[in-house]
């Protein structure tokens, strides 16, 4: 068989076949792999959900799909798919589901996806679970910030950024849920600072409409002096140490 010459154009011609034959041989493995990568994705966001309501038997009784943002709804709770709304990580990729009970505190959480640097932000994983140094269980998310960013919550060693990224995800969580449950409440999705729209009539109090932060003190956002339940918890604008009023 004659040696084909090594010219410019017999070159183009090797290179494009090969190009050809390998992208035809991926399209084929990817068709054979998708189906059961999706089956896989699915079992183990199910495992998730139950993993971070604490609770083997929940039961998702909805879903509601907000962009990237996914709520499993149950009758204690909800389990929320996540990432940070900023997208800030420093591996450019985290998200999360994290679990919260109707009063908003946190249930659990898990990593789906981490793109971060192997050592550093992966130990997202284990630090801000239970008994962990940055321990979020048990919180209220809405506001969730490190201690750098006058937060209560220790950032991961070396890893602020990560870190950062990793609680406005959960907050973002606080944001979405909250409008499931307080439509009529006005949420910022980037800083969770939460507005009360109108306080509910006939002088119940606000509920948790105004909680974690106010952009105003909290009088007379409720009817017949009743104070806002939680509401301005850690600090208010204005007065950056109240404490949460005890009712």
């Amino acid at each position: 068989m004659k040696k084909l010459e090594s010219t410019w154009y017999n070159m183009a011609i090797v290179l494009t076949l090969i190009s050809v034959i390998a992208g035809a041989s991926l399209a084929w493995v990817n068709g054979l792999t998708k189906g059961p990568i999706a089956e896989i994705q699915k079992r183990n966001e199910a495992q998730a959900i139950k993993t971070v309501l604490c609770d083997d038997d929940a039961q998702v009784t909805d879903t509601v799909v907000n962009g990237d943002v996914v709520l499993y709804l149950s009758e204690n709770g909800a389990a929320v798919k996540t990432m940070d709304p900023d997208n800030g990580s420093f591996g450019g990729g985290l998200t999360i589901m994290v679990g919260l009970d109707k009063e908003f505190h946190v249930l659990g959480y898990t990593v789906l996806v981490s793109n971060e640097t192997p050592g550093l932000g992966a130990k997202a994983g284990e630090w801000f679970q239970k008994g962990g140094k940055g321990d979020i269980i048990g919180k209220v998310a809405g506001q969730l910030a490190t201690t750098k960013d006058n937060g209560e919550i220790d950032a991961i060693t070396a890893s602020t950024i990560t870190s950062r990224a990793f609680l406005r995800a959960v907050n973002n969580a606080y944001a979405e849920y909250s409008k499931v449950l307080r439509p009529e409440a006005e949420v910022d999705v980037h800083t969770s600072a939460t507005a009360v729209k109108k306080a509910e009539e006939k002088g119940a109090a606000c509920g948790r409409a105004c909680k974690k932060a106010c952009k105003e003190a909290c009088d007379g956002a409720c009817e017949n002096g009743s104070a806002c339940k939680k509401a301005c918890k850690r600090s208010c604008m204005k007065n950056k140490n109240v404490e949460e009023d005890k009712i």
